[in-house]
């Protein structure tokens, strides 16, 4: 089966298929969108994490909860296990590329956001339930719309368990064992129940924990990252020229053939950056969702942010300590990378408890967030009765993670990761003329996001009304 998945991996993530496909669509979107992303950075991040919300609007959550949401299910292992491992197999320059997905991958999240919101409705608890498998079917109104949305929701469902559940669970267990002693099963019984009460809760509490602690354990990760880098500062230079001449010719830590052509650098720096901040997954389009908001752009524009925090700081800060300290060379990989690499950059031998404490933190606001993905997916697949059951599986799943073996469940996420991505970016691509009209509108009447929307969100049956080509062109 390992073999077998690797194998569909290898096809999914390879250069010929979602590498061009996730490149590609972000390009497109940042063309039809006039660098959106680049000109409207400034204000979407006031509106985010100092106006934080629109009052009065519909809406679960806060804007800045549905960030802290999202931030909580992207800003995880793969910000810290994840970039050792692009550099470990793709050399330094992976990193250039995880920057380069980042950039375009804003784009991409910032129309899977407006999208979720245009065409959000309430389930029949009432709700709000909104992303890909929702307005796959809502924006492309026929049957290949319907297919896609489905095989998004059945592809998140099964990819809450491997990238958003188990993974994250094991990790923190190996890295609370190699740090404390403290046993794996332990472990998995404190996360377990932890998560399980928060879960119970669903996203009103999911969204209350998340703003609490998530921007609390990305500045304590960030001081320490930048601490290595400030006791190393004269390596910074030479660091950042080898980042962006390795992105092109390619040399991985592992030596050898591997690592003699940028396709490496090239491939791992993407696959990786897409596991970080899953800029064209659709995952974080489902808290988009939920947040209170009187205009779909003005929740776009706050979630494109959390790939500029994502990635642009916070896989930044590791990409460089890492390189900076020269751990890349080390020969080990993963979260063991990283915390080699604070430990040499810091004084003492103290700098593993850094990362692992990051660790902890990141993984579990991982699984809130994922959590809450999947369950929306099931919502969408059975209706609510499968909400209840599926976030109790998801919890015991979570001490299974915790205490087993998981080199299958690795790559079976990745795999998963990529089946994910693909109806998502097709469907951007087909409603991309939606998308830029009705942000050249609003941003046409509202350039600073300072004054109120034109007109209420609208639901996806109130603009379907209007016929195909309002909702496709």
């Amino acid at each position: 089966m390992e073999e077998f998945l690797a194998e569909v991996s290898s096809v999914v993530w390879g250069p010929f298929l979602l590498i061009p496909l996730l490149l590609g669509t972000g390009l497109y979107l940042t063309v039809r969108l006039g660098g959106v992303q680049f000109l409207k950075l400034v204000p979407a991040l006031r509106l985010a994490l100092f106006q934080r919300k629109d009052e009065g609007a519909d809406g679960d959550i806060s804007h800045y909860q549905a960030l802290t949401t999202a931030l909580a299910a992207t800003v995880g292992v793969g910000n810290i296990a994840g970039v050792a491992t692009a550099i470990y197999w793709g050399g330094p320059g992976a990193l250039f590329w995880m920057w380069v997905t980042a950039l375009v991958g804003m784009a991409s999240k910032y129309s899977e956001a407006f999208l979720a919101v245009r065409f959000r409705t309430k389930d029949a608890k009432g709700d709000i339930s909104g992303g890909p498998q929702y307005y796959l079917a809502k924006a492309i109104p026929n049957r290949f719309g319907l297919v896609l949305s489905i095989a998004f929701a059945v592809f998140a469902v099964l990819a809450s368990f491997g990238i958003g559940n188990m993974t994250q669970s094991n990790t923190v267990a190996v890295s609370l064992e190699s740090s404390f002693g403290v046993p794996a099963w332990a472990v998995g019984v404190v996360v377990t129940l932890c998560a399980g009460a928060v879960l119970l809760g669903g996203i009103k509490w999911i969204g209350k924990v998340t703003a609490a602690f998530v921007p609390f354990m990305i500045i304590v990760y960030v001081l320490g990252a930048l601490a290595v880098l400030l006791l190393n500062v004269t390596d910074v230079p030479a660091a950042l020229g080898m980042i962006f001449t390795d992105a092109f010719t390619g040399t991985a830590a592992t030596g050898g053939f591997l690592g003699s052509v940028f396709i490496i650098a090239l491939q791992y720096g993407v696959a990786r950056g897409i596991f970080s901040n899953e800029s064209g997954l659709g995952s974080a389009a489902i808290a988009a969702a939920a947040a209170q908001t009187r205009h779909p752009v003005r929740q776009a524009l706050v979630a494109m942010t959390q790939t500029f925090i994502d990635t642009i700081i916070v896989v930044t800060m590791t990409g460089l300590v890492i390189v900076t300290t020269g751990t890349w060379k080390s020969g080990v990989e993963g979260a063991e990378m990283t915390a080699d690499a604070f430990t040499r950059g810091l004084p003492g031998d103290w700098g593993h408890y850094v990362v692992t404490v990051s660790v902890v933190f990141f993984a579990f606001s991982t699984m809130l967030g994922w959590a809450y993905y999947g369950e929306r997916c099931v919502e969408r697949l059975v209706g609510v009765r499968g909400v209840l059951p599926y976030r109790l599986v998801f919890t015991v799943v979570i001490f299974v993670g915790a205490t087993t073996e998981l080199s299958l469940v690795w790559t079976f996420s990745d795999v998963m990761n990529g089946l994910m991505a693909l109806p998502n970016l097709i469907g951007l691509v087909l409603c991309a003329g939606l998308i830029a009209r009705e942000t050249k509108q609003y941003l046409a009447a509202d350039p600073d996001l300072l004054n109120q929307p034109l007109e209420p969100t609208l639901h996806g049956t109130d603009v379907l009304r209007r016929g195909r080509r309002d909702t496709v062109n």
